[in-house]
């Protein structure tokens, strides 16, 4: 004998059948969990104290490195002279105007490394406040420094601190201004001498240095945790 089910044209009624029913109904069911839970997870939203803490790293890194090119370059002078030294042939100080990126590459490419800072900033700022990044301590300490050692490079690349190029120099006029990066940190390995650099500098290669184990040790964890509470699917 054959069931007949009659669907009544009212929603709701004792006889509407429930198209939700049958194996096809609870895939719908758990995708549609599995996907307002990866929406929710996402959209999270960041703590306060995350934006305190990131803005916080990032404008008085910036502010120390600022302060101390100033320091260095107004008792130095801006020409490379004679280093001045506080543990001598091993640590001083010695100014130098790098046009390039870190250790000197990239000579002279400075609308390029400028374009790439301002992009490398914004990136960061997505990724920790619209992606959520910024739910997670470390990371966001780590992008504070990097966002610090961005700045306070970039200030010096867009020719802020107003200093011209002397007479004599290879590649500027007498006069042109500046577009580089005030470099004054002298380290002696042995008998050579590390490529000078900055306070700016130091923010960047901690930043660059907590990401690497974040990425190596903590996010393998929190992939796994995550795995572990993500839905099953089961119905």
């Amino acid at each position: 004998m054959v069931a007949i089910v009659v669907r009544s044209a009212t929603p709701g009624s004792v006889g509407e059948v429930n198209s939700d029913c049958g194996p096809r109904g609870n895939l719908a069911r758990n995708d549609q969990r599995n996907e307002e839970g990866y929406r929710s997870n996402a959209m999270r939203a960041v703590p306060a104290n995350r934006y305190f803490v990131f803005f916080s790293i990032a404008i008085a890194g910036c502010a120390l490195d600022l302060a101390t090119k100033s320091w260095a370059f107004g008792r130095l002078g801006a020409i490379a002279g004679p280093p001045m030294w506080l543990w001598p042939d091993v640590f001083g100080f010695q100014t130098n105007l790098n046009e390039g990126a870190l250790f000197g590459m990239g000579q002279r490419m400075v609308a390029m490394f400028v374009g790439l800072s301002l992009l490398a900033a914004v990136g960061i700022q997505s990724w920790l406040f619209i992606a959520g990044a910024a739910r997670d301590w470390l990371l966001t300490v780590a992008l504070g420094c990097v966002t610090a050692g961005i700045f306070g490079n970039l200030y010096d690349r867009l020719g802020f601190p107003g200093l011209t190029w002397p007479a004599g120099h290879p590649h500027h006029a007498a006069g042109e201004t500046v577009y580089a990066v005030r470099d004054w940190i002298l380290v002696m390995i042995g008998d050579w001498p590390w490529p000078t650099f900055n306070i700016a500098d130091s923010f960047l290669v901690c930043g660059a240095i907590m990401l690497i184990g974040h990425a190596i040790w903590i996010q393998p964890k929190n992939d796994q945790k995550a795995a572990q509470e993500m839905p099953s699917g089961d119905a």
